[in-house]
């Protein structure tokens, strides 16, 4: 080495000590409850709607849910309805995906959509209570396609939806 030329140095952890601080941690933590896929499925249900602002705001309830299925409603409202007096076909859309995504986190893994598609085949009207029933068609690796039919309180078919999903291996939904 050169006179007067210095090595820089750095302060880098060892990682001994962070991956022992992480151990430790993971050790104190109570063990996971022990649930049935129904109840794993209600779980994330309660979680999840906690935080969805969007699906409370319009009005959605949750009519039930289990593993790879979710059934959600939401009354036609007022401030729904476009220029031709009809339920704007974006919030049918957003019935339909907030059922989806309910359905594809239902086992606890964080599951966001890929993708989707909607073929609307009837409107919504003031006063309707719509209501999106969804199933698990194909669940493999990280990916998913979950079919929705929207209904109104008459079971006439609204519209059907098909999404596409994408698993985050080991992150919880909530």
């Amino acid at each position: 080495m050169e006179p007067g030329r210095t090595i820089p140095t750095y302060n880098l952890p060892t990682g001994r000590s962070n991956l022992f601080a992480v151990d430790q941690e993971t050790r104190s933590r109570p063990p996971e409850p022990s649930r049935t896929p129904q109840q794993l499925a209600e779980h994330v249900r309660d979680g999840m709607f906690a935080n969805d602002r969007a699906s409370k705001w319009l009005g959605m309830t949750i009519v039930e849910v289990g593993p790879g299925r979710a059934v959600l409603s939401m009354p036609v409202r007022e401030c729904m309805v476009n220029g031709h007096d009809l339920c704007h076909g974006g919030l049918i859309a957003t019935l339909a995906d907030s059922a989806f995504a309910f359905a594809c986190n239902s086992y606890n893994e964080l599951t966001v959509a890929s993708g989707f598609a909607i073929d609307l085949l009837a409107p919504g009207r003031l006063g309707d209570v719509l209501t999106a029933h969804c199933h698990e068609v194909s669940k493999a690796g990280r990916t998913g396609v979950y079919d929705c039919l929207v209904t109104n309180q008459r079971g006439e078919r609204v519209a059907v939806f098909r999404g596409r999903s994408y698993t985050m291996k080991g992150k919880p939904a909530v």
